[in-house]
């Protein structure tokens, strides 16, 4: 005889529609990018755990650049500084960036593995140019202590740039592994609070 199998639950937008919630996330900043507080005159970032968006200076607000999740944020700023430095990561010119136009000065990732010698040989402009694109960021953050919700945070801001016809959307690095609610999750209208404009951040969003 067959055993009968589990009863398995996933969400049903009609069904289930008053199962989701709101909650309101209050986003913090701008900080400085860690070790940059003399150059920019900001106030260090906060070691929390969250999500935290890097944008640039834009038009009366702030332009997104990327968005991460984190346990610690320090940490995962000096790990991200190890990798500008190691050439790994794209770096934009920062005024381009700052009127909402991609242009790629260094081509990180996959590029550098395969020319590792054209990095050696151009190191120090390099390392310049990151400097140049660190000290111009802008950070912002908000504290989520559970690990999935950063996540789900994570992939509905990205998804929803990637999806924007606006011009600022291509300062975002494609390829990002991302990882939204899974179907058996319900959903969470978030509703975004932060006292300046961030151009990327939607006023509210479905995680």
């Amino acid at each position: 005889m067959k055993e009968k199998l589990p009863q398995f639950w996933c969400f049903n937008r009609i069904r289930d529609a008053s199962l989701i919630k709101t909650k309101a996330l209050i986003w913090q900043g701008p900080f400085s990018w860690i070790g940059y507080e003399q150059g920019n005159n900001l106030e260090p970032i906060p070691d929390i755990a969250g999500v935290y968006l890097i944008t640039f200076e834009y038009i009366g607000g702030y332009i997104l650049r990327s968005v991460g999740v984190t346990n610690s944020m320090k940490r995962r700023l000096s790990e991200h500084t190890r990798e500008y430095f190691r050439g790994n990561y794209t770096l934009l010119d920062v005024e381009s960036a700052k009127v909402g136009v991609r242009k790629e000065l260094w081509h990180g990732w996959q590029y550098i593995k395969e020319h590792q010698n054209q990095f050696i040989e151009n190191k120090n402009v390099v390392l310049e140019l990151a400097d140049k694109e660190l000290i111009a960021y802008r950070l912002f953050i908000t504290e989520v202590a559970d690990r999935r919700i950063r996540e789900r945070i994570e992939a509905a801001i990205l998804i929803n740039t990637y999806s924007s016809k606006e011009s600022w959307a291509d300062l975002i690095d494609g390829g990002m592994v991302l990882r939204g609610r899974y179907n058996y999750e319900i959903p969470i209208e978030i509703k975004n609070v932060c006292p300046y404009k961030l151009y990327g951040l939607p006023e509210t969003i479905e995680i």
